[in-house]
C-alpha cells in the first residue's frame, strides 16, 4: 500500500531549535489491535495483533471488564516500505474483547532470536483457571508460543499457570503477559497481571526473575479520602529489553491512579534480582527500544489517568529518546496509544499506534490500527 505522510506539525517535536522534526509516514493501517511490533534477524517486520475477541463464552478481567472468546488475533508480516499490503502469517489466535472490540486481549508481543525462535506473547488478564470452558484455544491465552518466520509455531510456556501456583506479588492472581524478549537459549516475560519478570528456559521451565512492589503514592482527590491519605500503586511490567549489558531493562505502566511521571524504566540483572531505577520521570510506559548507539527509546502509551468516559488513561501518547548525555528528546508527542516499538539497524524507528482500535471502525477510527514509520 502507499505510504500517506502524516501532519508534522500535529504529530511530531523538533529536537530543539536546530534539529529537523522527523519524518513519519504511516505504512500500515486497518490494523485489529496491534501491539508488539519486533524484526527478525532476516529483516522482515512482524506485528502481534490482539484481536478483538469474538461471540464466544465470557469472563470477567481483572480490570472489571466482561470479555468475549473469539479467535481473532494473529501475527502479521509487515512491509516496512509500506508498499506490500500486511501478510496474516499466522491467524485464528485466541482473543478476548468487549463487544465493539476495543482493547482486545491477546497476542501481546513478537520478539526473534533466529529465525526460527520467535516468542509471541498471548495475554490473558485474569486467572488461568478462567480459561476452562471459554473456547477450543483458549488454553493458549497467558502463554507463550515458538514461532517461525514462515508461520509455523508449537505451544510454549504456561505463564498463567505458573502464575497462579507462585503469585509473587501479593494482591490477587492474575497473568497477561504483555513484553517478551527472546534470547539464546531462553526469554523473559513482563507480566503485567502478575507484576513480576519471569525467566523462560529453552526447555519450558520458568522461574521468577524479578517482582515489581506496589509504591504508595497520595490518593486522588475524587476518592474522597481524608487528607493525606496514600494508596498503594501497581507497577505493572509492559515491556522487557535486553541492554547486552547484563541487564534486562523493564518499563513500567504503573497501576491506578496512573501519576503523572510516575513510570520508571528498571533493571534487573539477566540472571535475575532485585530491579534497579535506571530512569525515572516517564507516564504509563508501555515499550522500550534500544539504538544502535545504545539509546534507550521509551513508548508512553498514555499521560495519566483520564477524567473522561473511555480509556482509563488520557492522551497523547509520546515516543521519548534518553541521549547519551543523560537529556531527553521527544520524537513523537500525540500518539493515541501506541501499543509497540522496534528500531531498524539504520536508526529508523517504527510504532503501532491506535494499538486498542480493532480494524477499520469509523466514524471516529476509519484507519483502525497502523504501524508509523519514524526517521529521526
Amino acid at each position: 500500500m502507499p505510504t500517506a505522510r502524516l501532519v508534522l506539525s500535529a504529530l511530531c517535536l523538533a529536537a530543539g531549535a536546530t534539529h529537523a522534526a522527523p519524518q513519519v509516514d504511516i505504512i500500515a493501517s486497518g490494523l485489529n489491535n496491534p501491539r508488539g511490533i519486533a524484526f527478525a534477524p532476516n529483516g522482515q517486520l512482524f506485528v502481534a495483533e490482539a484481536g478483538s475477541g469474538g461471540n464466544g463464552a465470557c469472563i470477567t478481567a481483572a480490570d472489571n471488564r466482561s470479555v468475549c472468546y473469539g479467535e481473532s488475533g494473529a501475527l502479521l508480516r509487515i512491509d516496512p516500505a509500506g508498499v506490500a499490503a500486511p501478510v496474516r502469517v499466522i491467524s485464528g489466535l485466541p482473543s478476548l474483547a468487549a463487544p465493539g472490540g476495543f482493547g482486545g486481549i491477546g497476542p501481546h508481543s513478537i520478539s526473534f532470536h533466529g529465525a526460527g525462535n520467535g516468542q509471541l506473547a498471548l495475554g490473558l488478564g485474569a486467572k488461568g483457571s478462567q480459561r476452562v470452558g471459554l473456547g477450543p484455544k483458549a488454553a493458549m491465552l497467558g502463554t507463550l508460543l515458538q514461532v517461525a518466520v514462515d508461520g509455523g509455531w508449537k505451544q510454549g510456556a504456561d505463564l498463567a499457570a505458573f502464575e497462579e501456583a507462585n503469585s509473587p506479588v501479593p494482591g490477587g492472581i492474575d497473568s497477561n503477559p504483555y513484553g517478551a524478549i527472546a534470547m539464546a537459549g531462553r526469554s523473559a516475560v513482563a507480566d503485567a497481571g502478575a507484576n513480576a519478570l519471569f525467566g523462560v528456559k529453552a526447555n519450558g521451565k520458568l522461574s521468577v526473575l524479578a517482582a515489581f512492589e506496589a509504591r504508595m503514592v497520595d490518593a486522588p482527590p475524587f476518592l474522597n479520602l481524608p487528607a493525606g491519605s496514600m494508596i498503594p500503586m501497581q507497577s505493572v511490567p509492559t515491556s522487557v529489553v535486553d541492554g547486552h549489558d547484563g541487564y534486562l531493562y523493564a518499563g513500567e505502566l504503573t497501576g491506578f491512579p496512573f501519576v503523572p511521571g510516575a513510570a520508571r524504566v528498571l533493571r534487573v540483572p539477566l540472571a535475575g534480582g532485585t530491579p534497579e531505577v535506571y530512569a525515572a520521570g516517564f507516564t504509563n510506559i508501555g515499550g522500550l527500544a534500544f539504538d544502535a548507539s545504545h539509546r534507550l527509546h521509551v513508548l508512553q502509551i498514555g499521560n495519566g489517568l483520564s477524567g473522561q468516559a473511555g480509556p482509563p488513561l488520557a492522551t497523547p501518547g509520546k515516543l521519548i529518546r534518553i541521549n547519551a548525555d543523560g537529556s531527553r528528546t521527544t520524537l513523537a508527542d500525540n500518539l493515541f496509544y501506541p501499543g509497540g516499538l522496534a528500531i531498524a539497524n539504520d536508526g529508523t524507528i517504527y510504532v503501532t499506534n491506535f494499538g486498542i482500535v480493532p480494524g477499520a471502525t469509523p466514524p471516529a477510527f476509519p484507519t483502525g490500527g497502523q504501524v508509523l514509520r519514524i526517521k529521526p
